[in-house]
């Protein structure tokens, strides 16, 4: 999100959702309700989007605004790593949004069961990564990813909502990635953390 305009309009909305959660005026309620009104006609302007969408997907969420937090799956047999194809034909990592009442490990778990029909086990953290940092589009809100490597205990793909097929790649070999879920630079990391006795967690 190189855009100063959008970004100014992401620091608005954050500021107005935080002043709707914590002011006890009415008046001051009714001023932040237009700041965040505002903030999304800002982006509806730059980005074209229909101003409704952009409401429902940028103004719904409510408390202090807090990054979402993205968990992701390194899976590997036989020095190959395990991705999944997504709907839009593009392959990426095993993951998804954490769910708010499971952790993050738990997360990445149920993530493996339910786009590649894998039970699994968490071997070791990878990295924590801020996602404007490496991928790409930019999103609107922060968003933290959280790369785990793991262990395929058994099972097999299982058609679902989410993934067309899951299979195990080389590292020269990789297919044409879901960039705004995983980079190939991203995967490359968990290739040399599979491979290092020593991995030191990254994070940035």
């Amino acid at each position: 999100m190189n855009d100063i305009v959008l970004k100014w309009a992401a620091e608005l909305q954050s500021l107005a959702q935080a002043g709707l959660y914590y002011s006890k005026d009415d008046y001051d309620t009714e001023r932040y309700a237009r700041i965040r009104e505002i903030s999304a006609e800002m982006l509806a302007e730059r980005t074209g989007l229909p101003a409704g969408k952009v409401a429902e997907v940028f103004c719904s969420d409510v408390g202090y605004q807090t990054p979402k937090v993205d968990t992701r799956a390194a899976v590997f047999r036989d020095g190959k790593i395990l991705l999944v194809r997504e709907r839009n034909g593009r392959w990426s990592l095993p993951g998804g949004w954490c769910e708010f009442n499971i952790s993050p490990a738990e997360n990445v778990i149920k993530e493996v069961r339910e786009e590649a029909g894998l039970d699994a086990e968490v071997v070791r953290l990878i990295a924590v990564q801020d996602r404007d940092k490496h991928n790409t589009p930019k999103y609107i809100y922060g968003v933290v990813k959280i790369f785990y490597l793991c262990r395929a205990l058994g099972g097999e793909f299982r058609a679902n909502t989410e993934t067309s097929e899951s299979r195990y790649f080389a590292e020269d070999e990789l297919p044409e990635m879901a960039q705004e879920r995983c980079t190939d630079e991203q995967v490359r990391m968990c290739f040399e953390a599979v491979k290092s006795h020593d991995w030191t967690v990254l994070f940035d």
